[in-house]
């Protein structure tokens, strides 16, 4: 497998409706995209992650595909998408897609072949299809999102759906094959043999264009009732084996962590997803609500100082045991949840924050405009099936990109009234433009990690990250060369390190260092934070 360049990688997570308008229609598309490569490449990303391009209804945002080949006319066409991958591999930078293949829209052609038939396919079903809906819960590892809907066309029966009733899942065979149950196929039938070659159909189509790899939506949960995703994982092994030999750079990335199975890893990195414990123990405030399963608790990287980094460094370490060589992905925010800034958060206590994620080891991902502070903005209106929950409103970290004070903070020309969302309109409302020419601001402190990642290698994803101290402040040693502290408390926090070594600050705000007998002894300020080069004695 030659994927190691993700190792090194930062990537930048668009979303593209609300990234950059370059037709006055109030939604962003694939032109605007391109005006502002740019900014990525003075940023200093090298790895671009898209949300859904495809074709769709939008009845959740494009994560109901229609048309797996073909970009949404909204967006442009498949032309200007090799475009921008073009300009992007110009500018150093690789593109990467979503692939959303659980499940499609009920407009994709393959479901309204099988809706308008009257019976089973004769090449194998691509969907799921009962007579009657099962008596017991078939929604296997996605327990309350999976549900049957009744067939609204000449097909008679029921079909499975994954999230919303406009979202059939498809066939990818079950791990467990009941024979009171005989609507279920085997992952070797010819419907779950279909779908597989299609998803190789569509990832070859893609990477031939130049897009370098795939974030894949619900990877795990293609097979269902899968104990352990063992068929789930094959699955993608035989993908995976197929990409090693015909797109050996193509980076596949999950949705959350790759399942450990015996064998091979199929996916090249695991994911800390941010609505799960172990980010949210770091981030979350519960500002933009919480979901079911989450339990309440105070974020680490937050003013009044009452987190704790156990949990994260629980998980972290799990993960790293049982691969220390594996990639994480972790991202400021994603389209699905919060963001950085959330709530009473001001632009000051970002710092520390960044600081983490830009030297912690892990590959980071920088939601569009978290890297100017952009708010969540809560209240938003439910646009393209964002609230789906009553306490989960997804469009307030999905509004438009604000690049200047001009109209729409320049994000489309479009009349406020035709806007995808609405833009914060906060007098104080952050904006790439005002913060490019403020040194001190949270865009250029951004900018400086990321070329201080790039300048010492051994702040990237390669080098040992040993903690020092876990609590206030945060401290760790990265290749036992440089050591890295964080405060994001209001109050002041001091330690002394036990380290016997003269520390230079790299990069810092609010830390002072002192030569003591006992160690480095490092006292930081309110929301302080400092990377350090030790130059043992």
């Amino acid at each position: 497998m030659s994927t190691d360049w993700l190792r090194d990688a930062v990537i930048y997570e668009i979303y593209p409706q609300s990234f950059a308008d370059s037709d006055g229609d109030g939604i962003g598309d694939l032109r605007g995209a391109i005006d502002r490569l740019d900014h990525l490449q003075w940023l200093g990303v090298d790895t671009i992650w898209f949300n859904p391009l495809f074709a769709s209804p939008f009845a959740d945002a494009g994560y109901d595909v229609a048309d797996y080949l073909r970009v949404a006319p909204r967006y442009g066409t498949n032309d200007d998408l090799v475009e921008l991958v073009a300009k992007a591999r110009e500018r150093g930078i690789r593109v990467l897609l979503d692939l959303v293949v659980g499940h499609t829209s009920i407009e994709h052609p393959w479901f309204q072949a099988e809706l308008n038939a009257d019976g089973p396919s004769p090449e194998g079903d691509r969907y799921v299809w009962a007579d009657d809906p099962p008596l017991r819960d078939t929604s296997g590892d996605i327990p309350g999102t999976a549900a049957w809907v009744r067939s609204p066309g000449p097909r008679p029966g029921w079909y499975l759906k994954n999230f919303y009733d406009a979202q059939p899942a498809l066939n990818f065979g079950w791990g467990s094959l009941p024979d009171d149950e005989p609507w279920r196929d085997a992952v070797d039938a010819p419907g779950p043999r279909r779908n597989r070659e299609s998803l190789q159909e569509i990832l070859d189509y893609w990477l031939s264009r130049g897009v370098s790899g795939f974030r894949v939506d619900m990877a795990f949960s293609l097979v269902k009732d899968d104990p352990g995703h063992v068929q789930a994982i094959a699955l993608w092994r035989e993908i995976r084996a197929w990409l090693d030999e015909h797109h050996p750079e193509a980076v596949l990335l999950p949705e959350g962590p790759e399942p450990r199975t015996d064998g091979s890893l199929a996916f090249s990195a695991d994911f800390f997803l941010v609505i799960f414990q172990a980010h949210a123990s770091l981030f979350d405030s519960g500002f933009a609500g919480r979901l079911p399963f989450h339990e309440p608790m105070e974020p680490f990287f937050d003013a009044r100082g009452l987190g704790t980094t156990e949990i994260f460094l629980r998980h972290w370490d799990a993960a790293r045991d049982a691969d220390p060589q594996r990639p994480i992905i972790m991202a400021s925010a994603d389209h699905d949840y919060d963001r950085l800034r959330c709530g009473p958060r001001t632009p000051e206590q970002l710092g520390a924050a960044w600081t983490f994620l830009l030297t912690w080891g892990s590959i980071p991902s920088i939601y569009y405009g978290d890297e100017i502070g952009m708010r969540y903005l809560p209240g938003m209106p439910d646009v393209e099936g964002a609230i789906c929950n009553p306490a989960y409103n997804r469009a307030g970290c999905r509004t438009p990109m604000q690049w200047d004070d001009g109209a729409n903070a320049g994000f489309s020309s479009a009349a406020a009234a035709s806007l995808y969302l609405p833009v914060d309109d906060a007098p104080d409302g952050p904006t790439v433009a005002a913060q490019r020419d403020d040194p001190g601001s949270t865009l250029n402190l951004v900018r400086r990690l990321i070329a201080l990642r790039r300048d010492v290698p051994v702040l990237g994803g390669r080098a040992s990250t040993d903690v020092v101290h876990g609590g206030y402040p945060f401290a760790y040693l990265r290749g036992g060369t440089h050591l890295v502290v964080v405060n994001p408390r209001q109050q002041p926090a001091s330690l002394t390190t036990g380290i016997a070594a003269a520390a230079e600050i790299l990069l810092g705000e609010g830390c002072t260092v002192s030569p003591s007998d006992a160690g480095i002894e490092l006292h930081l300020e309110g929301f302080g934070y400092a990377v350090l080069a030790l130059q043992t004695q």
